[in-house]
């Protein structure tokens, strides 16, 4: 089943064309990877997908609706979240405090916001909260906890620490946490490797394969291309805001067009890319 349909995406800002006529699908549980030099429009791409941009024409369907435009709160209440290219957590507040708010796109109830009180506010939330609102919170914390369990000794120590705390590499693992309590569909994760060392970086690479033995649809970029080639059943290449290769791993790494722009007309007269396990793109 198709899960997403993009046609004839485009996005310009002045005289630059970021994204260029860009189609693909993305079948659900399907995993598919995004790559190409620094400036090829990954990024862009990723904002109109998620409503951070608008396009200036061509059209997102998402689960067989179309969404082109819409904005990323409704977008998340639809299953379809992010991770961005330098990270986004909101530093005061703890790690678990930071995962329970991707889960708030899923809150049944409404609820006041007691805080605007002041400690008499937790008092009148203690007293006056619903028990159906008490229990929905306690199943989302339990539910929060055990996303960190998944990072292992990484978060789950760390669930009450102020996120401005931990290591760069840490704060990348909340903010997947975050963008895994929306229960998404489909999970956009733009350079989730990124600040990584070998060894998290293998972590992270078992952490998103247990997520698609599960069936997660994902659609990410990422510049560690072994990670690419172990996780993505196919690979959409761009450069220049353009499409220029689509397809397995093996079929772009001898596409000339994916050599030229990676290492120039030389490497492509040579007919493969025989890329070493991480290169800045």
């Amino acid at each position: 089943m198709t899960l997403l349909s993009v046609e004839t995406l485009s996005r310009s800002f002045g005289g630059i064309q970021a994204v260029r006529d860009v189609s693909f699908t993305l079948a659900e549980g399907e995993t598919v990877g995004v790559i190409g030099p620094n400036g090829a429009g990954k990024t862009t791409l990723f904002n109109l997908l998620s409503g951070h941009e608008r396009p200036d024409s061509g059209r997102v369907a998402f689960a067989g609706r179309e969404i082109t435009g819409w904005a990323p709160e409704r977008l998340i209440g639809q299953g379809l979240a992010r991770t961005f290219q330098h990270g986004r957590v909101f530093a005061n507040l703890s790690v678990l405090d930071n995962v329970l708010i991707g889960a708030s796109a899923r809150l049944r109830y409404a609820r006041p916001n007691w805080s605007l009180l002041g400690p008499l506010g937790e008092l009148l939330r203690a007293l006056l909260q619903p028990p159906a609102v008490r229990a929905e919170e306690a199943a989302l914390q339990a539910e929060a906890q055990t996303l960190l369990h998944r990072f292992g000794e990484r978060l789950a120590p760390r669930a009450n620490h102020p996120a401005h705390s931990l290591s760069y590499a840490n704060r990348r693992r909340v903010e997947i946490a975050r963008a895994l309590a929306a229960r998404p569909r489909l999970l956009l994760l733009d350079e989730p490797a990124a600040g990584m060392n070998e060894s998290e970086t293998l972590e992270l690479q078992h952490l998103l394969l247990d997520l698609k033995t599960q069936g997660q649809t994902m659609l990410l970029i990422e510049h560690k291309l072994d990670l690419v080639m172990q996780l993505c059943d196919r690979v959409i290449v761009m450069d220049d805001g353009a499409v220029i290769a689509a397809g397995t791993a093996a079929e772009v790494r001898r596409d000339p067009a994916v050599i030229r722009a990676y290492l120039g007309d030389s490497a492509a007269a040579k007919g493969e890319f025989t890329q070493v396990p991480e290169v800045t793109l």
